[in-house]
């Protein structure tokens, strides 16, 4: 996938590059993810789900929604002042309400089955609720970490499918599209992990 991340952008404007980024980021999580899961580190693994996941939304609202006010604050050099003027940028429920009417509809519609099924128990484990709770003392199922598995694959084809567009290589996505189909039973976008 990071072959995809490597073919030049379409243009060289902000909203393309912090887009780009924000897919690499993504991936890295997804990396992470892995590497925790294959450690044991079940609850941190599927906590990085939800920063996976984020990471695609933010980019794709960059992209398709950002003001250029809100752009101009994640492309200013990190100091303290411009930290301050980045914090008050939406969260990931306005973002994804932004992207409503802007983004192509099927770019939107698993961004909002993603976050329909798999954002309030994500949540919980991120902040220590229940499910990390349960989970963490009495172990993890194996159907649940497969589903997790299999969700980040998820996100993980929404970023090739964003970061083949941002090439305007329109023959990519395709064959990103063609790619997602051969090995369908590696994804899922509903994650149930409440259960």
């Amino acid at each position: 996938m990071t072959h995809i991340l490597q073919q030049p952008a379409y243009d060289s404007s902000d909203r393309i590059r912090v887009s780009k980024i924000m897919c690499s980021v993504s991936l890295e999580h997804a990396e992470s993810f892995k590497i925790l899961l294959a450690s044991r580190n079940f609850t941190s693994a599927i906590s990085l789900l939800r920063l996976q996941f984020e990471s695609l939304v933010r980019g794709m609202w960059v992209l398709y929604a950002a003001s250029d006010t809100a752009l101009r604050k994640l492309t200013a050099d990190l100091t303290e002042e411009s930290q301050k003027r980045a914090n008050n940028l939406p969260m990931l429920s306005e973002m994804i309400k932004q992207l409503e009417g802007k983004a192509p509809k099927n770019a939107i519609d698993p961004i909002l089955e993603f976050k329909e099924y798999s954002w309030k128990p994500l949540s919980s484990y991120v902040h220590g609720g229940l499910h990390a709770i349960d989970r963490h003392s009495k172990g993890y199922p194996l159907d649940i970490l497969i589903q997790a598995l299999k969700a980040s694959n998820g996100v993980n084809g929404l970023v090739a499918i964003f970061a083949s567009v941002l090439t305007g290589q329109s023959d990519l996505t395709k064959d990103v599209y063609r790619s997602l189909e051969e090995y369908s039973d590696c994804f899922q976008m509903k994650v149930e992990i409440a259960l």
